[in-house]
């Protein structure tokens, strides 16, 4: 039942992201930051934490899981480091994903040629 609450619930995030950019004038940029915040909101007021708990990586791995991720990295920095906990929170509990992220992008340049529209590998 894991797998289908998680499924079902990452469809919905991203099926609500695809009714933003079909119905509204939202670019995905300004869809990916509006996900982004609002995982941070729903972290700071204690409401996205028993949603990642009920639906696993349905809610953990999307933009809103990646906002709740920085608010508890945050939060857990400030009440242990203090002030400076604010600045460095955030980076500290979403190293990981951002790493992996920088990562797969330069492997992806290093494979596929820059400008083209289709994925021709260079070998």
């Amino acid at each position: 039942m894991e797998f289908l609450w998680a499924f079902l619930t990452g469809g919905a995030l991203c099926a609500v992201g695809q009714v933003l950019i079909d119905l509204t004038a939202m670019t995905p940029a300004r869809i990916l930051v509006t996900y982004v915040v609002t995982g941070v909101l729903l972290g700071a007021v204690g409401v996205y934490e028993p949603f990642a708990e009920f639906a696993g990586a349905g809610a953990t791995v999307p933009l809103t899981g990646f906002g709740y991720n920085l608010a508890k990295g945050v939060r857990k920095a400030v009440t242990s480091d203090g002030l400076i906990g604010a600045l460095t929170g955030g980076l500290e509990a979403c190293a990981g994903g951002i790493t992996a992220a920088v990562l797969a992008g330069v492997l992806a340049a290093m494979i596929f040629r820059r400008g083209d529209k289709t994925a021709k590998i260079l070998v």
